[in-house]
């Protein structure tokens, strides 16, 4: 057993402390007296449930893609953040992302610390059919996966306790101030006009760039300096989790209408349409370059298209998803195969390529392909003759990389000297999953006849 010290008592030191303190929030009455749109609540919170279950598919879709020493690690740090920020959301994170506004930067902490009027104010101003609490919830769900899809990129190397504190971190100071500048009325991109439906910078952006800045800053691992090839453990599990995610993706997008309307239906739709243009794009494009069409080739692409979808889905029309799906994939798969034979980056799972590209492409392509015609609360886009707007979410796309980049950065130095951030050589040889969690993906053995005589191999879970 290990030794118990200050240092690895802290989490839950600081866990006991914000258990206590809530037990002094005063409760107030929460009786809504029939004030909000039934169909609207009932929608909302199945797409709440829907976004939530994009959590546990993350952890299979990455979890079926690295090396099967490291399964059950990346699994779990994709998941961790459903604890991590569900916790953080209630305490401080709330009101950081939709508290009062302070100079379009960042929301009042005290608005609602410990959810404080929340279960019992008046709705949200962007959603005034249906509760506040809900609409808090709703965007719990974004806030809750945006740090694990940084996993695929730190994955095999990471320190889970590291990888903890940096999901505290990034939520305080990455992704609240960016959902504040884009979802908030008067924050500062909002004010500007920018427009991101579902989270094209907010999520995928921010994600994207933090993936970058960590394997920059963690290293690569050693395998990945000595080339060797490292198999999916189990392709039937990215299959599963990129079922899960386009599911989920229905409630991401669609959801994001605040309402059971039309707008929620064309988003429901775009979305559909534009991983299934992407999935086919990134199958195709890949045998036009001389490969085989694969499993894991078509599951990548179909999650391009969802990521470069979700900044659009609500200000674009079906027929134009089609044309943002194909040509995510095929920037993407492009950026895929310059990061593996032109540099040294070690991405793991090309969380970059494929988050980072992906969502930087939606967003430019809302700035072309946007239309008053499905959205009265949007704009009309280049392809309509408004080529200032296309600016406007270039800017947009331009500040939100930059800073999600330096943010991510200086938080994985930070911690760097705050606790050790990497697995050492033989715990990194040894695996993850072993080393961080005292866990193995492999369930047994099994004797098997061969021509040579029976032969011991491995059962996995």
């Amino acid at each position: 057993m290990r030794k118990i010290t200050l240092k690895s008592s802290l989490p839950f030191l600081m866990l006991v402390i914000i258990a206590v303190a809530a037990v002094f929030v005063p409760t107030l009455p929460i009786f809504d007296d029939g004030k909000y749109n039934a169909a609207d609540t009932t929608w909302i919170l199945v797409a709440t449930a829907l976004v939530f279950i994009m959590t546990p598919a993350l952890g299979f879709f990455y979890g079926g893609m690295v090396n099967r020493k490291n399964v059950l690690s990346t699994m779990m740090k994709s998941v961790v953040a459903a604890g991590v920020v569900g916790v953080l959301w209630i305490v401080v994170g709330y009101s950081l992302c939709f508290g009062d506004s302070i100079g379009g930067v960042i929301g009042n902490p005290g608005t609602h610390l410990f959810y404080r009027g929340v279960l019992s104010g008046q709705p949200w101003v962007g959603a005034p059919t249906i509760p506040k609490a809900l609409f808090s919830m709703f965007q719990l769900m974004f806030a809750i996966i945006t740090p694990g899809l940084v996993v695929g990129a730190i994955a095999e190397r990471m320190r889970f306790s590291a990888y903890v504190l940096f999901t505290v971190l990034f939520s305080l100071l990455v992704y609240a101030p960016l959902a504040h500048w884009s979802w908030h009325p008067d924050g500062f991109l909002a004010k500007m006009g920018a427009l991101d439906f579902a989270g094209g910078t907010v999520v995928h952006i921010s994600a994207g760039c933090a993936a970058l800045a960590g394997a920059l800053v963690l290293k690569r691992r050693k395998s990945h300096i000595a080339k060797l090839e490292s198999k999916p453990a189990n392709i039937p599990y990215v299959l599963i989790g990129t079922g899960l995610l386009w599911f989920g993706w229905f409630g991401f997008n669609a959801g994001s209408a605040l309402a059971a309307n039309t707008l929620a239906v064309s988003a429901f739709s775009t979305t559909n349409t534009a991983a299934a243009a992407a999935g086919l794009s990134w199958m195709f494009f890949d045998v036009l370059r001389g490969k085989k069409p694969s499993v894991v080739g078509f599951c990548v692409g179909a999650v391009v298209g969802l990521v470069a979808i979700t900044p659009a889905a609500g200000f674009v029309a079906v027929p134009q998803s089609i044309f943002i799906g194909v040509v995510a994939a095929i920037i993407s798969n492009l950026a895929v195969h310059f990061k593996a034979t032109r540099t040294v980056l070690d991405d793991t799972l090309d969380v970059f390529p494929c988050h980072g590209i992906g969502g930087m492409v939606g967003m430019l392509m809302t700035g072309v392909f946007a239309t008053l015609a499905v959205n009265k609360a949007g704009n009309n886009g280049w392809a309509y003759g408004n080529s200032a707007f296309f600016l406007t979410q270039l800017k947009a796309m331009a500040i939100a990389v930059v800073y999600s980049f330096a943010a991510s950065w200086l938080i994985f130095k930070f911690i760097y000297f705050i606790v050790p951030i990497r697995v050492s050589h033989e715990e990194e040889e040894e695996g993850l999953d072993a080393s961080q969690h005292d866990e193995n993906y492999v369930q047994g053995t099994l004797l098997v006849a061969t021509p040579n005589g029976l032969k011991e191999q491995e059962v996995h879970i």
